[in-house]
């Protein structure tokens, strides 16, 4: 059985799983969500909010749930530092466990290895809480040294404006004179 939620409203990323969880392995649940701004960190800003789809499928120890999320990240083009919008595309797969048994209610201790394999822990209210996910999903697939195009020229190292702008034809500064014989070295063409 398939079941579709839309989350319209800016928020964090929180679905209860308490039904999914009573099912037996295999029961699945889709979720859709739009609209949605979260905190990126400092060096991070939304262009656009984040859109995706989340498959969520029971399995005996817990759940496992499958993401794909899109979004708009407001960068600088690396060399010219024009401002740039890139889109960004992200895909995660993580394992969830419940923190509560769901018919006794009492809490579960946390498996030592569940740490070491970054496995998410429901809530107390058999929830599942993305939100972490997410921002590290959109911090691992931001480009390195982002471009407004690929063959951006860059700054003039003269002026400081983009080689693109204008005319860069700067007059030779006066060279230190203890320099002056380093003018004649030149690559033969």
């Amino acid at each position: 059985m398939t079941a579709t939620r839309r989350a319209t409203e800016p928020g964090p990323l929180v679905w209860n799983v308490a039904g999914l969880l009573g099912e037996g392995a295999g029961a699945v649940r889709d979720y859709v969500f739009d609209n949605v701004r979260i905190d990126l960190g400092e060096e991070l800003r939304l262009a656009s909010p984040i859109e995706g789809r989340v498959h969520v499928a029971r399995t005996n120890r817990g759940l496992v749930v499958d993401a794909d999320i899109t979004t708009v990240l407001a960068m600088q083009c690396a060399r010219c530092l024009r401002d740039i919008d890139v889109p960004i595309r992200a895909e995660f797969e993580e394992e969830a466990r419940p923190s509560i048994d769901l018919q006794t209610g009492a809490p579960l201790p946390p498996d030592p290895a569940e740490e070491e394999e970054g496995v998410i822990r429901l809530t107390d209210h058999h929830e599942l809480d993305l939100e972490r996910s997410v921002r590290e999903a959109i911090q691992l697939a931001e480009p390195i040294a982002p471009l407004d195009r690929p063959d951006c020229p860059g700054l003039c190292v003269v002026c400081g404006l983009p080689l693109d702008e204008g005319s860069h034809d700067h007059p030779d500064d006066d060279i230190d004179p203890r320099l002056e014989a380093l003018r004649d070295f030149r690559e033969a063409p």
